[in-house]
């Protein structure tokens, strides 16, 4: 953004605030009309006289989040976004003020674009995450006052209040007091070197790749052509047993076959040693190669 579309934004956002500021607030059967008419006879008017009186609580809220490093004038929009949410879906049956209601889809609107703003390595993808990234400064703050680091005893109990783990606790703590770097950024002022020339990759090599392939596909039919050798109960028993995602308890297979506890696992391990008898051969063999 160039200087002077910074000076706009600045601009605008302060026109946008006295604005906000000067609008009256609503008595609660005022605005329990307005959202009547807007929710029953889509009237735009109504929506504006709804949402107006209320920019100001977008503003107050979108300042608070101002220490994420994310500019104003964005945030105050995401409210908006937020407060126009809220009319959508506010209703007047319920008798309840239009800015209580409003204030949980502003924050809420807030919250999600700072999580997806903040850092281009996505933060918070879950509940406990999202309460730990927007808690943990105060609560750090509150037990050891101004600092970066974490001590143990303020990192047991952010976890305790957050109901999270501590090795959560430390993860966030680093992405918070990290920053984001680019890997083509150079290493030391004269350095030719950048950050991605240093990155390990942990793929297996192309011809590596191929043996493994190959190697799997060979195990495959290896075991295929051992199963063959099993009855058409020891097959079920062994399929359910050993080779299912999700393994099936003896006793409820005991219940499909009509079988006891006991009995399908006496018949598991008969089928498994015969698999193993198969099996052993073709392994002593292909080691010899």
């Amino acid at each position: 953004m160039s200087i002077d579309d910074t000076s706009m934004a600045k601009s605008s956002l302060r026109s946008f605030i006295r604005t906000a500021m000067k609008a009256p607030l609503l008595e609660q059967e005022e605005e329990l009309g307005y959202a009547r008419k807007w929710r029953e006879d889509g009237c735009e008017k109504s929506l504006h006289q709804l949402t107006q009186p209320y920019m100001r609580l977008v503003v107050s809220m979108a300042s608070k989040f101002r220490t994420y490093g994310l500019p104003m004038t964005d945030l105050v929009q995401e409210g908006m976004v937020g407060l126009m949410q809220a009319a959508a879906r506010f209703e007047p049956e319920r008798e309840v003020r239009f800015s209580t209601y409003a204030s949980w889809w502003i924050r809420s609107s807030l919250q999600d674009f700072v999580l997806r703003n903040w850092s281009i390595v996505r933060t918070g993808t879950t509940a406990a995450q999202k309460s730990l990234f927007f808690n943990l400064r105060r609560l750090q703050a509150k037990i050891d006052g101004v600092g970066t680091h974490v001590s143990p005893e303020a990192r047991t109990e952010i976890a305790r209040q957050l109901r999270t783990s501590e090795n959560d606790v430390d993860a966030m703590a680093g992405r918070l007091t990290g920053s984001d770097r680019s890997l083509n950024a150079r290493i030391g002022e004269d350095g030719e070197s950048e950050w991605q020339d240093f990155l390990a990759d942990e793929r297996a090599a192309p011809e590596e790749e191929v043996m493994l392939s190959k190697d799997a596909e060979t195990r495959s039919r290896w075991l295929n052509a051992a199963l063959q050798g099993l009855t058409e109960r020891e097959l079920i028993i062994i399929r359910e047993r050993r080779l299912g995602e999700d393994t099936v308890t003896l006793a409820n297979l005991g219940k499909r076959l009509g079988l006891s506890k006991e009995r399908v696992r006496q018949i598991e391990h008969q089928a498994l040693n015969k698999l193993r008898t198969a099996l052993e051969p073709r392994v002593r063999e292909a080691e010899l190669i």
